[in-house]
């Protein structure tokens, strides 16, 4: 305590100012000099010992604050007493939960990551042996025409799936980091599903199957364009690739006073009701998955409308078809 620069000062000034107390009272008596000096003493001494208490508590701290240092955030140093000690061992203990909550945070973000990694390595591990292997069967000079044909048409449907997973993964890092800023444009409803349809025409027009638009012609929302029909042709390319040769595909789309609502149906395979729960989860593939299928696609289309203050809910029973319910709603909800 004593050392510290300010108490030395301050017990300079009170002594300084106890002797010429004492010596102002000698002039009255010796009585009143005795009782002023007594009086001095008890005034420092009391100085002296409320600070070492004082100290004390903050060593007190000191040590807390050290112990949170090393992660220690279970030591609870709250005070409901008045004061500012009080105050400033509560002001304490609310950065301690914070610190704690955001230490939980950074572990959740840490095996998220340790996580997306592993998945990202499963998804690239197939087809890169894939083309190993037939990178190794190419070099052969006794390979016949027709499947060094074959075996480049191969390597160059993978190369699209690793640039399209790539792709995809780096769209989805961007939306999780919240990097991206969604515009808020007014869209017509009409114009976006037509947008959305055309990278899925011709997958449909080859399984033969039909598709049905109808709706408020005058139905809108505010939203990002581009990233919308991103998320809506990830859902179609669902339908498309679950709907049998022949199938239908019905969408319809209205707007009320509280949102604008899309909905999307097939009568396909539909979805196991064991897989319904998981159907937006990254890399997750349920039981009617194609072949081809990497299960990213319907995690990114839930990530861009729940980015656009929206919700999208889904209904399906095996060999009943699916059904895709977007909700972009006008205020925050």
């Amino acid at each position: 305590m004593l050392r510290n620069r300010e108490i030395r000062i301050l017990l300079f000034v009170l002594g300084s100012i106890s002797l010429a107390a004492v010596a102002a009272a000698s002039c009255i008596s010796l009585a009143a000099a005795g009782l002023v000096l007594v009086m001095s003493l008890l005034l420092i001494g009391s100085f002296l010992i409320f600070t070492g208490w004082r100290y004390r508590e903050l060593e007190k701290l000191s040590d807390y604050l050290r112990q949170i240092s090393r992660g220690n955030y279970s030591l609870d140093v709250r005070d409901n007493q008045e004061g500012e000690l009080s105050i400033l061992k509560n002001d304490i203990y609310k950065m301690t939960l914070m610190l704690s909550e955001q230490r939980s945070l950074l572990q959740r973000d840490k095996i998220k990551l340790t996580d997306a990694v592993s998945d990202i390595s499963h998804q690239l591990k197939t087809p890169l042996t894939s083309m190993t292997v037939m990178a190794d069967l190419l070099s052969s000079p006794d390979l016949p025409p027709v499947k060094r044909t074959e075996f480049t048409h191969n390597l160059r449907i993978q190369l699209e799936r690793i640039d399209w997973l790539v792709s995809s993964l780096l769209k989805l890092s961007k939306i999780d980091a919240q990097t991206i800023q969604f515009k808020r444009d007014h869209i017509p409803v009409k114009r976006l599903i037509h947008k959305a349809l055309e990278p899925v025409l011709i997958p449909m027009d080859i399984k033969e199957q039909t598709v049905s638009v109808t709706g408020d012609d005058y139905a809108s929302f505010v939203g990002d364009f581009n990233w919308t029909a991103e998320a809506v042709i990830n859902i179609l390319k669902n339908a498309v690739e679950h709907t049998d040769q022949g199938g239908t595909i019905a969408i319809t789309f209205s707007e009320n006073a509280l949102y604008t609502e899309i909905v999307i149906a097939d009568n396909g395979k539909g979805i196991p009701k064991e897989d319904l729960p998981y159907i937006f989860k990254r890399f997750y593939k349920g039981k009617n998955a194609g072949e081809g299928s990497i299960g990213i696609g319907l995690a990114m289309a839930h990530s861009i409308i729940a980015g656009q203050n929206g919700v999208i809910d889904v209904t399906s029973s095996s060999e009943q078809g699916t059904e895709f319910r977007i909700k972009l709603y006008k205020q925050v909800i």
